[in-house]
C-alpha cells in the first residue's frame, strides 16, 4: 500500500504544469556545481560500512548539507524540508522511507568541521573555475563584510562567544565577525577567504593576495596597505579609495573625480558575491559559536556564490 501512495505521488508530482522558484534554483545547482570533485575531497573521511549501521550514501548527505545551506536552516527544519518537498527529496536522492533525521545532520556537518572540509570544497570549486577560464589572476579585488552574532548570554554557559568580538565597519559598531575575501577583478569570482573578529581589515590583507597580481584595489578602508611590511616589496598597482572627506573635496578636480568613479566601478564586482552570500542564502547573522565553524559554511557558500557568478561560462 506504500509503495502504491509513493507512485501516485510521484505521478502527481511529475504532472504538475509550473516549477516553483527552489525547483529552478535547485536546477541550476545541479548542473553548475562539480559533484564528483566535491565527493572525492570528503571521500577519504566519510565513514564506510561496517559493523554498526549502514552509513547514508554519501552524495545524499552533501546534498542535503548543500541544501541546508542554500535555505540558511537549522537541523530540525532540514529534516522537515525532507519530510515535507518533494523536490528537495529529489535533489538529495533521499526518499521518503530512508529521510534523515537531524542528529545524522549534525554529525555529517560536524566532519566537515572537524577536517576543514569548509575551505577544501571551496578550493576545489575553485580549480574547477580555473580550468573553465574564470579566475585570471591579474588583478585581485579586496573587501570585507560584516555578519553579526547573537550577544545575548541565554545559553548554557551564560556567556556570549568569546571568540567573537565588537567590529567596526565605517561608524556603525556590531558585535560579529568579518567576511574577507579576494576577487578576479576581471570575472568576479573570489579566489581567497579569511575571517576575522575584531581586527582592523589590512591584517588578514597578506591571506587575500596570491602573489600574481600586477594591480589590487581596495575601499579606503585600506589606506596604507602599500607601507606594511608584508607588502612593501609587491610590485604592483595600488588602486585604494579615497576617504569621504577627500573625495568631497574633488568638485573641481574633474580628472581625479573620473579617477575615483573608475575605481568604485572595478571594486562592485566584490558587492555580487557578498549579495549571494548574505541576500540568496540569508547568512546575514551567524548560526554557530566558533570562528572556525562559520568559517566552514561561509567557505561552502562562497564557493556556491563563484558558481552562480559564472554560471553563464559554466552551462
Amino acid at each position: 500500500m506504500e509503495g502504491i501512495e509513493r507512485s501516485f505521488a510521484d505521478l502527481e508530482y511529475e504532472s504538475k504544469k509550473g516549477k516553483t522558484r527552489r525547483e529552478r534554483f535547485l536546477e541550476r545547482m545541479e548542473v553548475l556545481a562539480p559533484w564528483e570533485k566535491l565527493l572525492e575531497q570528503i571521500r577519504p573521511y566519510y565513514p564506510t560500512a561496517g559493523k554498526g549501521r549502514v552509513p547514508y550514501p554519501l552524495e545524499g548527505m552533501l546534498r542535503v548539507h548543500c541544501v541546508q545551506l542554500f535555505y540558511n536552516v537549522s537541523d530540525p527544519a532540514m529534516e522537515d524540508m525532507l519530510y515535507e518537498i518533494e523536490s528537495v527529496r529529489r535533489f538529495t536522492g533521499i526518499r521518503l522511507e530512508k529521510a534523515l533525521d537531524k542528529t545524522t545532520i549534525l554529525t555529517f556537518r560536524h566532519l566537515l568541521e572537524r577536517h576543514g572540509l569548509g575551505k577544501v570544497l571551496f578550493e576545489t570549486i575553485k580549480e574547477h573555475l580555473t580550468e573553465a577560464g574564470l579566475v585570471l589572476k591579474e588583478g585581485t579585488i579586496m573587501d570585507a563584510g560584516i555578519s553579526a552574532s547573537p550577544a545575548s548570554r541565554k545559553n548554557r554557559k551564560r556567556a556570549r562567544d568569546p571568540e567573537i568580538k565588537q567590529t567596526r565597519k565605517g561608524n556603525q559598531w556590531r558585535f560579529g565577525m568579518k567576511l574577507h575575501i579576494g576577487v578576479d577583478d576581471q570575472t568576479g569570482v573570489a579566489h581567497s577567504l579569511a575571517t576575522t573578529a575584531n581586527v582592523h581589515d589590512l591584517a588578514p590583507s597578506e591571506e587575500l593576495l596570491h602573489g600574481e597580481e600586477e594591480r589590487v584595489w581596495g575601499d579606503a578602508g585600506y589606506q596604507g596597505i602599500e607601507k606594511g611590511e608584508e607588502h612593501k616589496d609587491r610590485q604592483v598597482a595600488w588602486h585604494v579609495a579615497m576617504r569621504p572627506g577627500q573625495r568631497r573635496k574633488l568638485a573641481r578636480e574633474p580628472v581625479e573625480k573620473l579617477m575615483e568613479e573608475c575605481k568604485s566601478s572595478v571594486r562592485a564586482k566584490v558587492e555580487h558575491l557578498f549579495f549571494y552570500v548574505k541576500q540568496m542564502f540569508g547568512y546575514k547573522n551567524t548560526r554557530y559559536r566558533c570562528l572556525a565553524k562559520n568559517e566552514n559554511q561561509l567557505a561552502l557558500l562562497l564557493g556556491f556564490a563563484n558558481l552562480l557568478r559564472g554560471e553563464s561560462c559554466l552551462v
